[in-house]
């Protein structure tokens, strides 16, 4: 399969010098993509641009049709998408299909979304004025997606950008461009049918320049942001130099902590759930679980057997729990963790070992290290793959103190069956989103994303908290 851009409303091609590797089976190229530059974004971005004032002045049931058209779609090509997504990123097929199932629900919530945009009639202070306070669009949005949700998060920050009147100009993630070119696709033909203006939604596709000169040009009026801390700052400075909008999220260490009032099996079940599924490759994993003295053996024992009966496989397998890492570079990092844990003193329960299977891929068996210190690197960076560390607590109030150590503020969980603890865990914790009795991973599509700390910058993604960065104020007076 070779893929092209999209620009002002067409498909762009060119050479495909850059593949896209099946994870599963390394010897399939599931698809070829071309080199994009500056010259791409450039023309992508005047795409967008000249597209702005008729979009933006669009009627909303317009908007809202196109939207509703791109989420029906989406659905009604679930399994078709599912599998491809699976094939180019490595999650198993029913996580596959439920995150495409999950990117149709998105354009359809901004659908509605796009007739909700609310403004303010007030009195003003002075006798014979008016005051109105309306929600407009902002202009060109750069918006750069990661490989690990390589559909849903290129929904939840087109779908606002376009539902409030704004273009977009996409860099996807280069691991996984056939799903993305398979949305932008979806998009366009959406927009034609529903004549929309040439030029709404673009995609350039290639290596990290694109994403550099996305961020650095003058008519860019937004960036949108997932990936790393380190590339995240560069995003921010870049963008804030030139006065530009910028919104990050940038992972997490996520922290489940586990008191020894809690049900050990469901306790268990929540850690293998948050810990090891979409082979750890979610922000929200809850790569480090904090267990108190009285459970901490008990649990250790119980969730190395879970995971070591976990069936890792190729990611179209029926039989397949956790599938592989989705690059080289992936998984050589999740190996090189679990050396890292070992050398700093942290115990090897059980995996982490290479896995040879009937086709060659990133296999990997899940890894649970314990004995480990809240200090380990194990512990304090983002390891991003299957690989769940323990760190023992006296108590809560010591559980709480370490949840709370660290760059990161994604998202953090509790499991017992104290009401006190879990009141006083959701007031206390110190990241964006509090799970109690719950995986740290796994949030809903209609509330708000993000967290503290390093974790996010800028205004919240998904839900009714996307109007705050996707649309600008405009405070009105009206006279006799």
């Amino acid at each position: 399969m070779k893929l092209t851009h999209f620009i002002g409303g067409k498909e762009v091609g060119g050479d495909t010098p850059f593949d896209s590797i099946n994870p599963s089976d390394t010897n399939e190229v599931v698809a070829s993509y071309p080199a994009g530059g500056k010259a791409e974004v450039d023309a992508a971005v005047a795409a967008a641009r000249a597209a702005v004032p008729a979009w933006s002045g669009a009627s909303p049931e317009l908007r809202s049709d196109l939207l509703d058209k791109v989420g029906t779609t989406i659905i009604a090509r679930a399994a078709e998408l599912g599998d491809l997504l699976s094939r180019e990123e490595g999650k198993t097929r029913p996580e596959g299909v439920g995150e495409v199932m999950r990117a149709a629900r998105i354009f359809k919530y901004f659908a509605g979304e796009a007739l909700r945009r609310h403004g303010q009639t007030l009195e003003s202070t002075r006798p014979g004025l008016d005051v109105e306070v309306w929600r407009e669009a902002v202009g060109v949005y750069g918006l750069i997606t990661p490989w690990n949700f390589p559909i849903a998060i290129p929904a939840w920050k087109s779908a606002p950008a376009l539902a409030f009147g704004n273009t977009v100009v996409l860099k996807s993630a280069n691991p996984t461009p056939a799903i993305a070119h398979a949305l932008a696709k979806i998009i366009h033909e959406a927009a034609e049918a529903v004549k929309a203006p040439a030029g709404i939604f673009n995609l350039i596709l290639g290596q990290g320049g694109v994403g550099s000169a996305i961020v650095e040009h003058p008519d860019v009026n937004a960036i949108s942001f997932t990936g790393s801390q380190s590339v995240g700052g560069k995003v921010a400075i870049a963008a804030v130099t030139r006065q530009a909008r910028v919104q990050l999220e940038m992972g997490g260490k996520n922290p489940l902590v586990v008191l020894d009032d809690a049900d050990l099996d469901r306790a268990v079940a929540i850690a293998l759930d948050g810990g090891f599924f979409q082979t750890g490759q979610r922000c929200t994993a809850s790569s480090k679980v904090i267990v108190q003295d009285g459970i901490h053996d008990r649990f250790v024992e119980a969730l190395a057997e879970r995971a070591k009966a976990l069936k890792v496989g190729p990611a179209l397998d029926p039989s397949t729990q956790v599938g592989p890492a989705s690059s080289d570079t992936q998984y050589e990092q999740n190996l090189r963790y679990v050396d890292i844990a070992r050398e700093e003193g942290g115990r090897l329960v059980t995996g982490g070992d290479r896995l040879t299977l009937d086709t060659p891929g990133y296999y990997m068996s899940p890894a649970l290290i314990a004995d480990t210190n809240p200090d380990m690197r194990i512990n304090t960076e983002e390891v991003f793959g299957p690989v769940v560390s323990t760190v023992r607590a006296k108590n809560y109030e010591e559980a709480l103190e370490l949840a709370n150590r660290g760059d990161f503020g994604l998202s953090a969980g509790i499991v017992t069956n104290s009401q006190k603890h879990a009141r006083h865990f959701k007031k206390n914790i110190r990241a964006g989103m509090a799970m109690i009795n719950l995986p740290t991973a796994g949030v809903d599509y209609h509330v708000p994303f993000g967290g503290t700390r390093g974790s996010s910058y800028g205004a919240r993604e998904q839900g009714f908290a996307a109007v705050e960065f996707y649309t600008q104020m405009k405070t009105v007076y009206v006279g006799d």
